[in-house]
């Protein structure tokens, strides 16, 4: 038995179209030369695949179980298509970027906007996702660059250190707390807070500022995102404690921003697989981020 694309090509679209007459009208051929081909393809497989009733062709079990893996082969071929449509849009390059959607939403725009400025005709491919799927697919060197939080670096890459500065307060205009320029741990005391949910590794290290001042906030809504806090926030809920890119990112929003008197760093990671190939576009991508982290720096220089 030797199947060719033809007999599957047919195959397929008899069952879309139902019959011999709309598969031909499908494949811009004539309705005798599709029952010759289909007649041939039931021979050398020795499955019947249709029973003719009324003109119509049913298929069988059989013709089901078939079209189920051709179905899988058509997909892969449409992949295949989507991405030399890709390669041919972008003309010159794609660069592959992964982050959390944290990053998409505040950093990255501004990056990217410096980056197409400098380097037209190159696709960017962001991929937002959160952790641990973050840095699997940064050590399986699925990407040419990666965003990361803390310092921790993925397997099978290397880091270096992006951004630093210290977590910030928002308050929704109006609020008591903004007639300070600095706020103290103990100025939160009973004061309805915003919280990030517990797994996040900064809600943890300002649990522990609070838990050695002795200092009881009134959590009224606890949240997985810094822009969820914000937009609760802006709302009258409460006060939060967030990353300074976001807390820059909503300022004069309906927000305020105030300094802390302690400090809990934030710091932002650069990833590099170390198995991908680099290129001069990956370079110029790392030279925009850096130009806009030093931006960051300024803005915040300038906060309280």
């Amino acid at each position: 038995m030797s199947l060719s694309v033809r007999h599957i090509e047919v195959f397929r679209a008899i069952m879309l179209a139902g019959s011999v007459t709309g598969a031909a009208r499908l494949l811009f051929t004539s309705q005798p030369t599709l029952s010759r081909e289909l007649a041939r393809l039931e021979s050398l497989t020795g499955l019947k695949l249709f029973d003719r009733q009324g003109g119509r062709l049913l298929p069988t079990a059989q013709a089901l179980m078939l079209l189920e893996e051709v179905e899988r082969s058509y997909v892969g071929l449409e992949r295949i298509n989507s991405l030399v449509e890709s390669i041919r849009r972008f003309e010159h390059g794609q660069l592959d970027l992964t982050c959390l959607p944290l990053f998409s939403q505040t950093l990255l725009p501004r990056v990217c906007k410096r980056f197409q400025h400098q380097q037209s005709g190159i696709g960017l491919c962001i991929s937002a996702q959160e952790s641990p799927l973050l840095e699997e697919s940064l050590s399986a060197q699925r990407h040419d660059l990666g965003l990361t939080e803390g310092e921790q670096v993925p397997r099978g890459t290397r880091g270096e250190r992006l951004f630093s500065a210290d977590m910030l307060c928002v308050l929704p205009d109006g609020h008591g707390l903004l007639a300070r320029q600095r706020l103290a741990v103990e100025d939160f005391q009973g004061v309805a807070f915003i919280n990030l949910a517990g797994r996040d590794i900064y809600r943890q290290q300002l649990d522990e500022q609070f838990r050695a001042a002795g200092v009881e906030r009134h959590t009224v809504i606890e949240t997985t995102n810094a822009a969820s806090v914000c937009a609760m926030v802006r709302e009258g809920l409460g006060v939060a404690i967030i990353n300074p890119l976001s807390a820059l990112q909503e300022s004069g929003r309906g927000l305020q921003v105030r300094r802390l008197e302690v400090s809990i760093p934030y710091r932002v990671m650069l990833i590099r697989p170390e198995f991908r190939a680099s290129s001069v576009f990956v370079e110029a991508f790392c030279g925009a981020l850096h130009e806009e982290a030093q931006v960051l720096m300024e803005r915040l220089a300038q906060v309280g």
